[in-house]
């Protein structure tokens, strides 16, 4: 058994199979989604994410504004969103949420406050959190420990790939720790040298799907079924069976966000 932690089924490339892509993760094993839903808050991608979770059984929704669209975020953004995540028991996380340094399609400044800003709604949900950190470690860390001091939830570190310092300070959060695709590329030996460090009990993995698609079916789209190959990775990192890391990983997604899977 498996779980995604992190897909985007609700983008227009699974528009014209959804249906068999969901039956395809069934069918190799996942038992749960998390689409997380991302785009401009006025648009209309949150609504159809949560619409796309609550149509499959197993199926989950996070809702909170990429950093790349921080530039976006404003009052009218946080109530929609609010009003989301309060509205549908589908709605189990905020997020993805963070810094992105790499790109900087919103002012790094301006990615910093929203960040804060989402951090305290999601505190006031009581809902955990979803985080996107691309060469931003030490601003992300700083401001998860100001901010997650005195949160009843914590978070995932999504699509790992910091350094082993960022590795040390989550885990000290007490933050799950997500990786995907790219952990089986060929180039990729620090991201495995981060998997081996991460406790059992804090490991999950994802696709990130459509994005970052596994060795050996890089150059295709991803879907969720695809999680199997990351797992199957990173259960040679520690000396174990895919299935060992599979129930694994399934058990620290149920754990962490409190669900009795239905197979």
């Amino acid at each position: 058994m498996f779980v995604d932690s992190h897909a985007h089924i609700d983008g227009e490339e699974y528009d014209a199979d959804r249906d068999e892509v969901v039956e395809r993760a069934r069918e190799a094993g996942v038992r749960a989604i998390l689409n997380v839903g991302t785009g401009d808050p006025r648009s209309g991608a949150f609504e159809r994410a949560v619409s796309v979770a609550e149509r499959y059984e197993n199926v989950f929704a996070s809702v909170g504004v990429h950093p790349h669209d921080a530039k976006l975020f404003d009052e009218e953004a946080a109530a929609r969103l609010k009003l989301l995540a309060r509205e549908s028991s589908s709605v189990i996380a905020w997020g993805e949420i963070g810094l992105d340094y790499h790109y900087d399609n919103s002012p790094r400044d301006v990615q910093r406050e929203v960040f804060r800003l989402q951090l305290r709604i999601a505190r006031e949900l009581e809902l955990p959190v979803i985080i996107h950190s691309r060469e931003a470690d030490e601003d992300t860390v700083s401001i998860l420990r100001e901010e997650m001091e005195c949160a009843k939830r914590r978070g995932i570190m999504h699509c790992f790939g910091g350094g082993r310092e960022m590795a040390d300070a989550v885990i000290e959060l007490g933050f799950m720790v997500s990786f995907a695709g790219n952990v089986t590329f060929k180039k990729a030996e620090d991201l495995r040298d981060a998997a081996r460090r991460i406790p059992l009990e804090m490991l999950l993995a994802e696709t990130d799907c459509p994005f970052l698609t596994p060795v050996p079916f890089r150059g295709r789209r991803n879907e969720p079924a695809r999680v199997r190959e990351v797992t199957e990775c990173l259960a040679g990192l520690r000396g174990l069976t895919t299935e060992e890391m599979g129930r694994i990983t399934t058990e620290n997604f149920s754990r962490f966000f409190c669900l009795e899977l239905k197979v």
